[in-house]
């Protein structure tokens, strides 16, 4: 197993990079978190996951380890490719995908592109356990602050306000304080959007 790749970054895009380590360029899939969090400085350190098929061998890199493991936590179920893993990771960071699967919210899995309501659910049932002791995650918290989350959105889309915008704001609220009445994540996003 390749644990990490430490070399000189010779090429950039944001679905793969190639690192030059010993004379030997790595061609290395990458999501697009990965991809915003890698600088052009000329040496990177990428964790890896490297994928054996029959007839390939494919090097998945990631920023942070974390990254990394729920990257590995995902493959792990069934129906959920590298492929899909990596394109969840690149429409939601880490933290975002552990959260929704701690707080069994099926419509923010549901939101990346193919991923339908029947995987999203079962990413769900296979997952959660793993993670909330994974992560130490109070299971009763989670759950009522997606409550308050759910609630508060709701509202600000019968007040005229698009879900997606006012999730985003709506996240970076409850980063600031978590326990947050539904009425204060209201009027605190309000004032962001």
């Amino acid at each position: 197993m390749i644990h990490h790749l430490k070399g000189k970054l010779v090429e950039k895009n944001p679905t793969h990079v190639v690192i030059e380590c010993g004379g030997v360029g790595y061609f290395v899939n990458i999501s697009l978190h990965t991809f915003s969090k890698i600088t052009d400085a000329e040496n990177i350190q990428l964790f890896t996951h490297l994928q054996v098929k029959e007839d390939s061998h494919t090097l998945f890199g990631f920023s942070e380890k974390s990254e990394r493991e729920i990257f590995r936590l995902l493959v792990s179920v069934s129906g959920i490719g590298a492929s899909i893993a990596r394109t969840m990771l690149s429409s939601m960071s880490p933290m975002q995908i552990r959260d929704a699967i701690a707080t069994a919210n099926v419509s923010a899995i549901q939101s990346i592109k193919g991923i339908g309501a029947k995987t999203a659910q079962r990413v769900i049932l296979d997952l959660k356990d793993k993670i909330l002791k994974i992560y130490d995650i109070d299971e009763v918290s989670s759950i009522s602050n997606n409550t308050n989350k759910d609630e508060a959105l709701s509202a600000l889309e019968v007040l005229g306000f698009i879900r997606k915008q006012s999730e985003k704001i709506v996240d970076k609220v409850l980063a600031q304080d978590a326990s947050l009445s539904v009425e204060d994540i209201i009027k605190l996003s309000l004032k962001n959007l």
